[in-house]
């Protein structure tokens, strides 16, 4: 039997907060519409390819008299991509409005992820089963899958998963992609009126699911302040021990938000942002050059110790180092691969290497650590590339440090000392148990789906807004999902895809890093961000992201 620590009781007894005008109960909540929408980009495109569901207007509930038709809604729920810290709490919530509503409501949990509905595999929630997970992390109340809901075979199983059922409506919590999923399948459900109703959630501890009216994605709290706290632990044994630079790679492939924010919570020396990278046409020698300055520069005034920041996709924003990408998976293709994986010693691959890159490539190649020369080759996706995320980019960069530094040891202009440390933050967040903030912001995501199911919205993500504020002051409503979308060429052919909101370097987090990134890169001004906290002041327990903050000027 498993033993519930203190923590864990008393997290599960936590009452989550919900904004003012979810208070009401449900038959006090009234909807009120706004314009109608259009997508980011590709309007006629987007349109063209959701009929039944582009234009329609945001949505804010207000308190007043709810107007909606009374009915019995079975529900499903899907966990869909990576796991973020909240997921359980956003079910919780779906479940709790819908029982508020009537209690012969059902919802039904679709098992690892989008599969689970079309393989029918699901469990029926009751109270003493949703009890077990509430403000818990993970997503091991269903579990989760990153199957994609795209073909029209899927789109007709699921609709005919859901008729047998009698589903009414089906929440899709996940990211960008997941969401895109939703949108497709909203619009096919309409368009077969079915109608079963599609509503999403926007997740992802990433950060790049956001813009004008998504403030933020839920995990992306807990994830940074769990990486904030071990990256403070960190700066204080480098602070202590004086003899090690610290090279910390953190979770976000196609954005640094997750950097961005850790950054801004504890001010280590150095944080590389990939949109900076690419902005600039950074070279990996030019990069490697930027975090030998600050060694350099603490080495000269006796501190032979520090810390810096890598996303974990930086690598793929080096202009050099993404053609050097292109052109090996170019060099291997069909049956090159085969006659390349034939070759018995490194000796010869080096050489069919050298022999099948351009020079400018090979000059990038040539300067990378042999480790990371090997992985380029050995670690390849389902269709035949690089895995460019599996690439340990701390090691890369801190190897090419290294010989920065010797050279500059010959040039007589460096004298000191140069210990690198390794580390990858990546998993330890992605589960931790919810703060305050994303257990309060994922519960009223939850029961506010339910409210635009409940007033027949389709194709919606559910949406909270003013999150700097206290919940009282939060805000809910929805948005059509089309409104996110614009195309993107992926596998060969166009797509309609939610845009992932990259780190804006005009943006006032990005700017505020910028101004005191120079003092950090020389001074010791590490701060530490300590664990989460779930009880006591509300200052402290309520506390948003440093990204959030700056963003609305608090």
């Amino acid at each position: 039997m498993a033993v519930i620590t203190p923590l864990q009781k008393a997290r599960l007894q936590y009452a989550p907060k919900l904004p003012g005008m979810l208070r009401h109960g449900i038959s006090e909540i009234c909807v009120k519409e706004g314009e109608a929408t259009q997508s980011v980009a590709d309007q006629e495109k987007i349109h063209a390819l959701f009929p039944n569901t582009y234009g329609k207007p945001e949505i804010t509930f207000e308190k007043g008299q709810n107007t909606s038709p009374a009915k019995k809604q079975v529900v499903g729920v899907i966990l869909s991509g990576g796991q973020a810290p909240g997921g359980h709490n956003v079910v919780c919530g779906l479940y709790d409005a819908l029982k508020a509503t009537d209690s012969a409501n059902v919802l039904l949990g679709f098992r690892n992820g989008p599969s689970g509905l079309l393989e029918d595999d699901y469990i029926e929630f009751d109270d003493a089963y949703i009890d077990q997970f509430r403000n818990t992390g993970g997503f091991d109340i269903i579990g989760s899958g990153r199957t994609k809901l795209e073909t029209e075979e899927q789109f007709a199983v699921a609709a005919e998963v859901a008729k047998k059922h009698g589903l009414t409506a089906i929440v899709i919590i996940g990211g960008d992609d997941s969401n895109t999923n939703a949108a497709v399948l909203a619009e096919y459900f309409a368009a077969h009126e079915t109608g079963v109703q599609v509503i999403g959630c926007p997740k992802t501890i990433d950060g790049d699911l956001k813009n004008e009216d998504i403030e933020c994605s839920f995990g992306f709290d807990t994830a940074t302040k769990t990486y904030s706290e071990l990256i403070g632990n960190i700066e204080r044994d480098a602070n202590s021990a004086k003899k090690y630079w610290h090279f910390v790679k953190v979770m976000g492939r196609s954005a640094s938000h997750v950097a961005l924010e850790c950054a801004l919570e504890t001010q280590p020396n150095v944080c590389l942002i990939s949109e900076e990278v690419a902005a600039k046409k950074m070279s990996l020698s030019q990069i490697a050059d930027y975090i030998a300055d600050s060694v350099n520069k603490r080495a000269d005034n006796g501190m032979n110790f520090g810390v810096a920041i890598i996303p974990e996709g930086v690598v793929e924003f080096v202009p050099e180092f993404s053609v050097l990408i292109a052109e090996i998976n170019e060099l291997l293709a069909g049956s090159k691969a085969d006659e390349f994986n034939a070759l018995a010693s490194w000796k010869e691959k080096y050489a069919f290497i050298e022999n099948g890159l351009t020079k400018e490539s090979m000059a990038v190649f040539a300067i990378l650590p042999e480790t990371i020369q090997q992985q380029l080759f050995l670690e390849r996706d389902p269709h035949g590339n690089v895995q460019v995320s599996l690439i340990e980019s701390e090691k890369l960069f801190s190897a090419l440090v290294k010989a920065k530094l010797e050279e500059r040891r010959k040039a007589g202009t460096y004298k000191g000392k140069f210990s690198p440390l390794h580390h990858f933050f990546g998993y330890e967040g992605r589960c931790a148990f919810p703060s305050n903030f994303d257990a309060d912001y994922c519960y009223s995501l939850g029961y506010n789906a339910f409210m635009l199911i409940q007033y027949g919205y389709n194709g919606y993500l559910s949406k909270i807004s003013n999150l700097s504020k206290p919940a009282e002051e939060w805000v809910a409503g929805g948005m059509p999902i089309t409104k996110m979308m614009n195309m993107e060429r992926r596998h060969g052919e166009d797509k309609p895809v939610i845009r992932k909101a990259l780190v804006e370097l005009d943006g006032k987090p990005f700017r505020f890093f910028e101004a005191n990134r120079e003092a950090w890169a020389v001074e010791t001004a590490y701060t530490y961000p300590g664990a989460i906290q779930y009880y006591g002041p509300t200052e402290v327990c309520d506390l948003t992201t440093r990204t959030l903050a700056l963003e609305k000027g608090e």
